[in-house]
């Protein structure tokens, strides 16, 4: 196997491919990167089982063959070479040689034997939606705040990819927050999986800004994200999602449209003073114009600060701090709508033009 490239092409490759080579004791070979050259075309491959990179390299030479090397010390390598510089890459039996200039190294790699067997995606059964990749970025960074780290509800640690009146949404929920997104309208394919955050997070960093479409593929307990010359397959969470429209009220008593700039200074300021009390600040609208965010600490004190906005019917609900600063970071226009009906009812949040986008709080116990 031989091939040669220039340093930045490779560095960039490998950057992308080597953040999942993860190795376990059972299975050493998941620390390399499986290098294979087929009739000029170059792919470099990891896996951790569960999701698999490839990224397909543009070279300028090549013979065929395939090998395997420890990811993160080619990668390491390559990236403190000089830019611009041809690098050649050749391997004969297990040793690896890398030579750029004056620059010369022998990595010891593995039987590419040993390397996992890479799960496909059957192209004449697959679900396939293509986007752009802004839509799909900012769809998924909306939504992944709201996932889970507890792994013991599996469902609740990936992003619910569904349709639902001819529209294709991701939601997620980690059973305090909910939020949901409408992606693509007027699908004709439906689908219903869960996909890992994990997973989703490194399609997020493959991104680049010369990328403009996105191609999403399942197939049975698979999904495949094609971008550029990046794909990334991965495992779906077998478990079902909440039926989480359930938990959307449709009617709320109190409605208000409020600056959001404004709501997240104010939020803040209280969260100074919620820290001690895990956050907790309470929101309170008043009759005829003034919407108020609190929070007391016995220790530090406690602060009042409040936004004028038309007020019909009061109210009052508790809530954490930084859920509420979250969402406020997510929505992207200047005027929210900020709906609720009693104290333990959910807060629905939501931009005042487009909304696409759904976040709900669920409130703290009186």
């Amino acid at each position: 196997m031989e091939i040669e490239v220039t340093q930045d092409k490779l560095s960039k490759a490998l950057n992308n491919v080597s953040r999942i080579a993860v190795g376990k004791v059972t299975l050493p070979v998941l620390n390399n990167v499986l290098i294979r050259v087929d009739q000029n075309k170059v792919s470099l491959i990891t896996t951790n089982l569960d999701m698999a990179i490839v990224d397909f390299l543009p070279v300028s030479n090549s013979k065929d063959g395939v090998t395997t090397v420890p990811a993160k010390l080619l990668a390491e390598f390559v990236s403190n070479l000089p830019r611009g510089e041809k690098i050649k890459i050749s391997a004969k039996d297990t040793k690896v040689t890398i030579s750029a200039g004056r620059y010369t190294s022998i990595i010891n790699g593995s039987p590419a034997d040993d390397f996992p067997e890479l799960p496909e995606i059957n192209e004449e059964k697959a679900v396939i939606f293509k986007m752009g990749i802004d839509e799909f970025k900012n769809g998924i960074s909306s939504v992944a705040i709201a996932s889970s780290n507890d792994m013991t509800r599996p469902a609740l640690t990936g992003i619910y990819f569904n349709t639902a009146d001819k529209t294709l949404c991701i939601a997620a929920t980690d059973g305090y927050r909910l939020a949901e997104k409408k992606l693509i309208k007027n699908v004709e394919s439906e689908i219903n999986v869960i996909v890992p955050a994990s997973s989703l997070q490194e399609v997020l960093r493959a991104i680049n800004e010369d990328m403009e479409e996105i191609e999403i593929s399942f197939n049975d307990d698979l999904v495949r994200f094609r971008l550029g010359e990046v794909e990334i397959i991965s495992k779906l969470i077998d478990a079902s999602f909440p039926d989480y429209r359930r938990l959307i009220p449709k009617d709320n008593d109190i409605n208000l449209e409020l600056n959001r700039e404004e709501l997240i200074r104010i939020t803040k300021l209280a969260a100074l003073f919620a820290r001690s009390v895990n956050g907790s600040i309470t929101c309170e609208s008043k009759k005829p114009n003034s919407f108020t965010v609190k929070s007391i600490a016995n220790e530090l004190g406690e602060n009042d600060s409040s936004i004028e906005t038309p007020v019909d019917i009061e109210g009052k609900i508790r809530l954490n701090s930084r859920f509420l600063i979250d969402a406020l970071n997510v929505l992207d226009d200047k005027e929210i709508t900020f709906n609720f009906a009693s104290r333990i009812a959910p807060v629905i949040l939501r931009n005042k033009k487009n909304q696409d986008y759904t976040h709900i709080v669920m409130p703290l116990n009186s």
